[in-house]
Formats: C-alpha cells, structure tokens, sequence
C-alpha cells in the first residue's frame, strides 16, 4: 500500500512503553502514565533554507532524495510548522491491496470546532465527528440506590421524534398494565415487526422504563417511577434464572453466530408468515411445569402457573417486612424452596419427562436441614456488580457436578457418532 519508512520518535511516551514491553521492564510499566492531551497538533520545528520544505522530519533522510553532507555551508535557519499528532502507524497498514480513491478530501462527517481555553484565552480550532454514535441505553441503577429515575437520560430523551409513536404507544400501556417485564414477556406481547423496530432503534425502551444491574429484579424493565423495593406486592415480578450447564461453556466461533442469527431471521419471516403457530410464540415465557419452549430457565415469579409453585409463591407467609437485595420481599427458607422446586421441574423437563409433585416433596423434605444450616451461614454482604445468588445460581459443587455430567454425556455422543 505505501513506499515509505517511518522513524518514531524515541523519547515519546509511547516508544518507551513499547521499549518497555520488550525488555519486560516492569517498573517501567508499572510508572507509565498516559500523558495530558495538548492541542499543540502543530509544532515549530527549525529548517535551514536550501531544504525542502515540506520534508516530514521523521522520515529516513535516504528515501527523500536529499542529499546530505556533513560539511554544509552555514545557512539560515527559518521556522517551519510540522505535525504534532503522533499518530504512530500500525504494523500493517491495511489488508486492502488496492487504496482507496478518497481524491484527499477530509471526512464529510467532520466539523470544525472552535474552543477557548479558559486560563489563557486563547482560541484553538478541531476537527470533530458530528455523526459519532450516541448510546441510548437505558438508565440503570444499583439495588443500593436509594432513588429510581422517573424520567429517561437526556440523550435518549433528544431522539424521541425520531421513533416510532404507535409503538412508544403501546409499550407504554404495556408497562400501565404490568410495571415490570422481561424482555421475552414484553416482546412476547408485540408483532414480530414490532419486535424488529424494537431491536433496531434501540431508543425505544430506554424512553419507557430503567433496569436495575443486581437483585431480585436483576435484568428486568422496570417502569420509570416504580420503586418494587417499596411494594410488596412486586414480589411477584422478582425474576428466577438457572444455568443450563448442557450448554458448552465455550464461546461460539463467528460462524456459528452467523448462522445463528440467520435462524433467528428465519424465524422472524416464519412467524410473520404464519407458518409458526402464533400462540407457543406467545408463551415462552410462561412455565407451567409440563412443557418447555426453550433451554434456558429466566422465568418472573408471575410468569409460573404450575399448581405447586403457584402456592409456594402466594404464601403469604413466608415474606419479610422490608425487601432483601438476596431473596427480595420473601424469606430465606421460602425463596429458597421456590427455587429448589423450579430447577428440579425445568431440568427434569429437558431430561424428557416432567417432574411429579411428589418427587419435589420428597425432594424439599431432604433438603430442608441442608438449606437451614447454609442460609445460617450466609454473608449477606454482596458486592456491587458481582455475581451473586439472586439470579439463582446453583451451590458450586452442584454446578461442578452438572459441568462434569454434561462433558461426559457430550464426550458419550461423540463416540457414538465416530462408531
């Protein structure tokens, strides 16, 4: 792509941090700083007349076509502005074989701005991108935070008149109707189009409800103004989530993803051409203890209509008088027998047959002094932005236990297809 040498200079920060990391110099990358950004872009360097000009000094002197000599007659020495933006090139410059016809003109989507330093009043001039991607993701708060936003951030609140209203619309009368969601629940409540506009304009549901990052209602949309720390009756909206350990742990390839979302685009036609039945679409996010739609386990509590838990969930018996950033407004021992009972049903549904309420019985009777002495000896200290026991994560023998099942079952079906 090019036909030139470039010298960095070597006393910049930058050289050194790379000397560093191949001498393995650990004090030196422990002290390195990123340095202050200036908006010196443009230097006053000395040049000598007879020279020329626009030569980069860090450029080898060999490949300019100037000839240097060590004995030059004395000149006189005139100040040239050159480059100061250190943009150090990469090892490889681009995997095009063939440049690209620019014809030199700057970014279209660039813009001068114009900025005065307030020390020294002086008035310095750059170039910005005005079409750089502004985030609209929703507002979202910690279970510590004492206050919900009733309200969405500013920069979701400028693109409004750019969304569609009908849709607006109805998610809002959806969130009067039920002040906190899933996202499966809500999306299963809309058209497939509908669902699609979601996806893309991404603005659409931070305008209309906040998320909170830990807790009962971890990764729910909760609607703005709704506090469900301060309502008891929101337990029924507190959110369950079971790892599927049969799901290999390692990170699909860019293929698989590929052809992953490919499915789901099919699926998205299929649903839109009523090839799909309308109604197993429409309750994927319901658990009624006898069927499964999907392999994974993220139900809301008011999403369960299968009898047993349904009871277990009502109770009233088992709550506490202020919310629990563990178990939310129920007890320890309740909550914990609701998810005991809700990952024997789902994983006993994906094994191929469903789980009687007999066995869950016997099940919580074996359990209980195991579940007593472990809620005993619970730190209820979380740490923010941690994984903790909210989500319902297994106890970690379980899950190493499960880990290992899966891996044998996996290397079991392997062998069979090489016979």
């Amino acid at each position: 792509m090019v036909d030139y040498q470039y010298q960095p200079d070597m006393n910049d920060p930058v050289s050194k941090l790379r000397i560093a990391m191949d001498n393995m110099d650990v004090d030196a990358l422990q002290s390195y700083v990123i340095p202050e950004e200036k908006a010196d872009y443009t230097i006053s360097v000395q040049s000598t007349s007879g020279t020329a000009m626009d030569t980069d000094i860090n450029l080898d002197p060999e490949l300019t076509g100037i000839s240097v000599s060590r004995h030059q007659p004395e000149s006189r020495t005139i100040p040239v502005m050159r480059s100061n933006l250190r943009l150090f090139p990469p090892p490889l410059f681009s995997r095009q074989t063939i440049p690209q016809g620019y014809n030199f003109r700057p970014n279209p989507a660039s813009m001068v701005s114009t900025s005065v330093d307030n020390e020294t009043g002086e008035e310095k001039k750059r170039y910005i991108n005005r079409m750089r991607w502004k985030g609209y993701g929703p507002a979202s708060i910690m279970f510590s935070d004492a206050i919900v936003p009733d309200k969405p951030p500013q920069v979701v609140e400028e693109g409004r008149n750019l969304i569609d209203k009908a849709i607006l619309k109805k998610l809002e009368d959806l969130f009067v109707q039920r002040p906190v969601w899933t996202r499966m629940s809500l999306f299963n409540q809309l058209a497939p189009n509908e669902t699609r506009e979601i996806l893309n304009s991404k603005a659409l549901l931070p305008l209309v409800c906040y998320v909170f990052q830990d807790g009962p209602w971890r990764d729910t949309l909760v609607r703005f103004g709704f506090d469900p720390r301060q309502d008891r009756s929101a337990r029924f909206f507190q959110r369950l989530y079971f790892r599927n350990a049969n799901h290999p742990i390692a990170r699909p390839s860019v293929i698989t993803r590929r052809q992953d979302r490919s499915a789901a685009n099919t699926q998205i036609r299929a649903m839109e051409e009523g090839t799909e039945k309308e109604a197993d679409r429409r309750r994927s996010h319901i658990f009624d203890g006898q069927s499964i739609t999907k392999e994974t386990a993220a139900f809301q509590l008011c999403d369960i209509t299968d009898p047993m838990l349904k009871e277990m969930i009502d109770d009233p018996d088992d709550l506490r008088e202020e919310c629990n950033e563990r178990d939310g407004w129920y007890s320890s021992h309740g909550f914990e027998r609701i998810k005991t009972v809700l990952r024997h049903k789902f994983f006993s549904l994906l094994e191929g047959h469903p789980a009687s309420d007999e066995e869950c019985r016997a099940l919580l009777s074996n359990n209980d002094g195991f579940a007593k002495a472990t809620i005993a000896n619970r730190s209820y200290k979380l740490r923010a932005g941690k994984h903790n026991m909210a989500k319902g994560a297994l106890r970690p023998e379980d899950a190493a236990a499960m880990r290992l099942r899966a891996t044998l079952d996996r290397n079991a079906k392997t062998l069979q297809g090489l016979r």
